[in-house]
């Protein structure tokens, strides 16, 4: 029976995938993603020559309802992002539901993601956390995170290398200076390092080392 499987990808380390999803991708008559270019490099690694399409932000609100008849009519679909699972702070939530609802299976495979490695290496609370991905960048950012002020479980954020100093500080702002915070880059490449300490000692590192890579910041929630 034909489906839809969500197959996460290396964020890095290319070993970082599983023989499991090789073989799915392998399989499958198609495979989604959101930048073709980027994920050729990855499947010419691996040896996979399925017939790609690209499925992004931008298009995927046109293109859901074609994808789900292919998969009725017989089509195996495997949707990748450029990293990571798909959904998570990338395309994939649109098809997903789209699916469900047309009574598709669907079949998610476990695999790399940033914000998990992220977490446990911060050396905060991990029991109990939430993931906000990318904080809004103008309307309802303040609102966000005077909520967030309160929120008593560690939580998690995406951030870009632009933007991650103006993140900080509004932490400070917003959440306390002195709250503890890990700030992790690079996952799994060659420069991977993580940053931790105060949000004010995290605000000084970074504004004597600009930052570069993409980042995944873990804060401490309120006591």
């Amino acid at each position: 029976m034909s489906k839809l499987y969500i197959v996460p990808t290396p964020i890095g380390n290319l070993e970082d995938i599983t023989l499991r999803a090789i073989r799915v991708l392998k399989e499958a008559d198609l495979i989604l993603a959101e930048d073709t270019r980027t994920s050729g490099k990855l499947l010419k690694h691996l040896e996979v020559q399925t017939h790609m399409q690209s499925h992004h932000m931008h298009n995927e609100h046109k293109t859901v309802d074609g994808i789900c008849d292919k998969i009725l009519s017989g089509t195996t679909v495997a949707l990748i992002s450029d990293a990571g699972t798909p959904a998570i702070s990338d395309p994939g939530f649109l098809l997903t539901r789209a699916c469900i609802e047309k009574g598709i299976e669907v079949d998610c495979l476990p695999g790399a993601t940033a914000f998990v490695p992220a977490l446990v290496n911060s050396g905060l609370p991990n029991d109990k956390f939430i993931f906000e991905g990318f904080l809004p960048v103008k309307k309802g950012r303040q609102t966000r995170l005077k909520f967030l002020a309160e929120e008593t479980r560690t939580m998690i954020f995406y951030e870009s290398p632009h933007k991650l100093l103006k993140t900080l500080k509004d932490f400070a702002t917003y959440l306390e200076e002195d709250r503890m915070a890990s700030v992790s880059r690079e996952i799994t490449k060659l420069h991977e390092e993580t940053i931790r300490g105060t949000v004010k000692e995290l605000i000084q590192h970074f504004e004597e080392n600009a930052p570069r890579g993409e980042f995944v910041v873990v804060v401490a929630g309120k006591k």
